[in-house]
């Protein structure tokens, strides 16, 4: 390159340099905003109780003949569903008609999961939220509305806490359980008798298992319809007695939760009036 040819590019260096520092000075700033934005979304929890938003369905994972997980990207990496303990979540969805329909589900992650949601939904053939998640596959996107419910705890008000599920009733027993066990500051008691008619329908049996390993202040009896031979837990339907033996007994610091099918439910809190639990030391989700 010649002397002149020199001479001229460092003249246009020059001349385009407080041009060049002002371009480079709007994309930090830029940048610095776009980042700030973006960390402030992901600090914001997802759920909004008046607006259905969706989500993605990133993975699907089958645990038994009728039982799948199903997990949901939330928009953020570090983003918090929002969702209070115990607390539930609308999903809506359309049928083969275009209908709308619509069901609650507890999520079986932490409520302090940040970057995706999982839900353990037993599927039934006659359902119709159940046919539509039934045909789902990766890259669906269904709406989410919440939370919802009346439940509340507060670390320290109860000194033990009986839980009794039927089926896929276990997810709100499981989300409540989890974070109190999981709680260094919280020795709360906890103890569990979960119903099923087939031992093939015990939904997330590994996880409860493994937090009674961990945990000694925290109990599971299962009870089976049908037992397979040789079973050692509770068989038949759960009774009174059942209650008596392996939840707390009542007083104003117990509270005994309960969740499963209408009619377990209605059976459960006729037991539990039997056995003198006031109507504040009971709740069903």
């Amino acid at each position: 390159m010649s002397q002149q040819a020199l001479d001229e590019l460092a003249l246009l260096v020059v001349h385009n340099l407080p041009q060049a520092l002002f371009v480079a000075l709007v994309v930090f700033v830029v940048g610095l905003v776009l980042k700030d934005f973006i960390n402030g979304m992901a600090r914001r929890p997802f759920l909004n109780p008046d607006k259905w938003q969706p989500l993605t369905l990133v993975d699907i994972k089958t645990l038994s003949h009728n039982t799948r997980r199903f997990r949901f990207a939330l928009p953020h990496q570090e983003q918090e569903l929002g969702l209070p303990l115990g607390q539930h979540i609308s999903i809506k969805a359309s049928d083969a008609e275009g209908r709308d329909v619509m069901r609650p589900y507890t999520p079986t992650t932490s409520v302090a999961q940040r970057g995706y949601v999982d839900f353990v939904i037993k599927l039934y053939p006659d359902g119709q939220m159940s046919q539509i998640l039934a045909q789902a596959d990766v890259g669906t996107t269904l709406l989410f509305k919440g939370p919802k419910g009346r439940f509340r705890y507060e670390r320290g008000t109860k000194k033990a806490i009986g839980m009794i599920a039927g089926g896929s009733g276990i997810t709100p027993m499981f989300q409540v359980a989890q974070e109190i066990l999981n709680d260094p500051n919280d020795d709360t008691s906890l103890s569990l008798i979960y119903a099923n008619v087939n031992e093939d329908d015990i939904l997330l049996r590994g996880e409860l298992d493994e937090l009674a390993e961990r945990h000694p202040n925290f109990s599971v009896y299962y009870v089976l319809n049908t037992p397979p031979r040789g079973w050692q837990g509770g068989k038949g339907f759960v009774t009174a007695d059942m209650i008596k033996k392996h939840l707390p007994a009542p007083g104003t610091d117990v509270l005994v939760l309960r969740c499963g099918p209408g009619p377990m439910n209605k059976a459960m809190e006729a037991h539990m009036d039997a056995l003198g639990y006031t109507n504040g030391q009971q709740f069903q989700f």
